[in-house]
């Protein structure tokens, strides 16, 4: 169900493009695995997820939705806590992510879409958090999409149900960057070697920060802003930095 590409820039595919990928307990247990080996991995700098075949993601496994309404409440519980996992491990893996958008991120495709740092989305893709439409309700991706886009715009989109294109997505701040047809792994992973050529320790604590500050006051932010300001100048990468800018090299970090 999951495919990996090992390597300085980790490569996770959804795979299962004749169902477009859908996020089945399998696909679900298959990604938190593939997390947890690419965060171990000492070569890995980066992480890219995308989808093989047509699509990103359709979201819900129909199979599995079928029978939903008849299992219990402790069964449902189980797999919604598995899925809350999934995204939150996402949205705070310790090293840079990118998603390459191939094809269509509907529902909980869309929401592994924005859980990830950077979203590379193809020029014909579509996004959009559908669950309304079939009486469902995208609880664990709104915790993140109202982080991303602000409320008015997250109950736009949760509301309606609509699938947004490529340039109304990166307009809205939901993706970075729009490719040409069939271009998005590409771009992604130029754009997931260019973020990891800067300091790991850099790019960790920067995303440490952005996860906490939004929940903090303006005096508690500046002293977490103040301390980790303080911490990363007695890291190696600081020093190798500053000493690969004053010998006019590239540093190697």
């Amino acid at each position: 169900m999951v495919l990996v590409e090992k390597g300085s820039i980790y490569q996770v595919f959804l795979n299962d493009p004749e169902r477009r990928n859908p996020l089945s307990p399998a696909m679900v247990e298959g990604l938190l695995a593939a997390l947890e080996e690419a965060e171990k991995d000492p070569e890995a700098r980066a992480l890219v997820l995308s989808g093989r075949g047509q699509a990103f993601s359709a979201g819900a496994d129909l199979a599995f939705l079928e029978k939903v309404t008849e299992m219990g409440a402790e069964e449902n519980y189980r797999h919604s806590l598995s899925l809350m996992r999934l995204f939150h491990r996402l949205y705070t893996f310790p090293k840079p992510t990118v998603a390459a958008v191939n094809g269509p991120a509907v529902a909980g495709g869309a929401g592994l879409a924005t859980a990830c740092d950077l979203v590379v989305m193809d020029q014909e893709a579509k996004l959009g958090y559908t669950e309304v439409k079939i009486g469902f309700v995208a609880a664990l991706v709104s915790v993140i999409l109202v982080r991303a886009v602000g409320e008015k715009v997250a109950k736009d989109l949760l509301l309606t149900g609509r699938l947004i294109g490529a340039e109304e997505a990166k307009a809205l701040g939901l993706a970075n960057r729009v490719a040409p047809p069939g271009k998005a792994l590409e771009e992604a992973l130029a754009l997931a070697e260019e973020v990891a050529r800067n300091a790991p320790t850099s790019l960790r604590l920067s995303k440490e920060l952005l996860l906490a500050l939004p929940g903090m006051g303006l005096e508690d932010g500046f002293r977490l802003a103040a301390l980790a300001n303080a911490w990363v100048r007695e890291t190696g990468d600081l020093k190798e930095g500053i000493r690969a800018f004053f010998e006019k090299r590239p540093p190697r970090f």
